[in-house]
C-alpha cells in the first residue's frame, strides 16, 4: 500500500513532502558581504555540486534572502562546510536578521578573510569553498544560484594523506521537520566499472 499526495491538491504541503523524503540533504553555510560591508552568514540546505570541470556549486534560496541580494549585486560568495560541533550556530543563523544586521557579529561566530573573494570564511568550518557567480536561474519562488569555485580551503586536521577525511569533517545533514542529521555511518563500498565486475 502507498498513500499518494498530488501536488495540486490544496491540502497537500509539497515542501514538506519533499525536504522529508530528499534526505540527506548537505548544508551550505554561505558567507556573502553587502554592498555596504555587512557580513550576512546563512545556511542554505537545498545544495550540490552542478559540475566536474569546469568545477561549479550550487544552492538554491527560497524566496529573495539577504544571501542571494548579496550575491547578485558583489558577484561573490563562499560555501562553507557545517560540521555538527557547530550546529547551533548553523541553526540559529537561519534567523531572519535584518540586512543591516550581521549574523556573524550577532553570533558571535569567528570569521577569517577568504583568499579569492571578499565574503569571509568561517574560521572552525573545517572547508571554505570560494566562488564567483556564474548565473542564476529563477524557478518559481525560488531561485538556483551557481558558482564558479575559485579555490577549496580544507583544514590540516580532517586531511589524511592528502584527502578530506569524511568522519573527521563530521558534516551535519538536513531531515524533515526540524531534524537533522548527525554523525552518519560511514561504509566503503567499491563500485564497480564493467558488469563483469558486479560481485553477485
Amino acid at each position: 500500500m502507498r498513500t499518494d499526495f498530488a501536488v495540486a491538491d490544496p491540502d497537500v504541503n509539497t515542501y514538506r513532502l519533499l525536504t522529508a523524503v530528499v534526505v540527506p540533504r548537505p548544508i551550505a553555510w554561505v558567507s556573502t558581504v553587502s554592498p555596504s560591508g555587512v557580513v550576512n552568514l546563512a545556511p542554505h540546505s537545498f545544495y550540490t555540486v552542478a559540475c566536474a570541470r569546469p568545477p561549479i556549486v550550487q544552492f538554491t534560496s527560497v524566496g529573495k534572502k539577504d544571501t542571494l541580494r548579496n550575491v547578485l549585486a558583489t558577484g561573490e560568495f563562499v560555501v562553507n562546510l557545517s560540521p555538527a560541533s557547530l550546529m547551533e550556530q548553523v541553526n540559529n543563523s537561519a534567523a531572519r536578521f535584518a540586512p543591516d544586521q550581521s549574523e556573524v557579529e550577532a553570533l558571535g561566530i569567528e570569521v577569517e578573510p577568504g583568499i579569492k573573494v571578499r565574503p569571509p570564511r568561517v574560521a572552525a568550518s573545517p572547508v571554505a569553498i570560494e566562488c564567483t557567480l556564474h548565473s542564476t536561474n529563477e524557478l518559481g519562488d525560488s531561485t538556483v544560484v551557481l558558482g564558479d569555485v575559485q579555490l577549496i580551503s580544507v583544514a590540516d586536521e580532517v586531511l589524511v594523506d592528502g584527502h578530506p577525511e569524511y568522519e573527521l569533517l563530521d558534516p551535519l545533514a538536513r531531515l524533515g521537520k526540524e531534524e537533522w542529521a548527525l554523525h552518519a555511518e560511514v561504509v566503503s563500498v567499491p563500485r564497480p566499472q564493467r558488469p563483469e565486475d558486479i560481485v553477485l
